[in-house]
């Protein structure tokens, strides 16, 4: 009866070491994997603003009066025309507008 419980144990040391060699390697390798994160990143306050200038672009459509007007039953629509026509709206219809298109 001894000899059983003698290889249950050491199937058990066994087990034990496989965990805690694993769970070590695991932490090895989060720790490596943040480091080489951290080698490529870099903060906002780092950047010159030459590289800020490079993180978004502006659409040409959209500048000026005549890039920002469309057609609708053949009127031509503008953003003047657009706000002028929302001011007229009495206020909770203007909200109900509002919060419909931007949220």
């Amino acid at each position: 009866m001894i000899e059983p419980d003698r290889t249950e144990w050491q199937v058990r040391c066994a087990l034990n070491a496989f965990c805690k060699r694993v769970l070590k390697n695991e932490i090895i390798n989060s720790y490596n994997e943040r480091r080489r994160q951290q080698a490529k990143e870099m903060t906002f306050s780092d950047l010159t603003p030459q590289e800020e200038n490079q993180l978004y672009t502006l659409d040409q459509q959209y500048e000026g009066e005549e890039g920002q007007s469309f057609q609708v039953d053949g009127k031509n629509i503008t953003p003047k025309l657009l706000a002028e026509a929302m001011r007229t709206l009495p206020i909770e219809k203007r909200k109900t507008v509002l919060l419909y298109y931007l949220f």
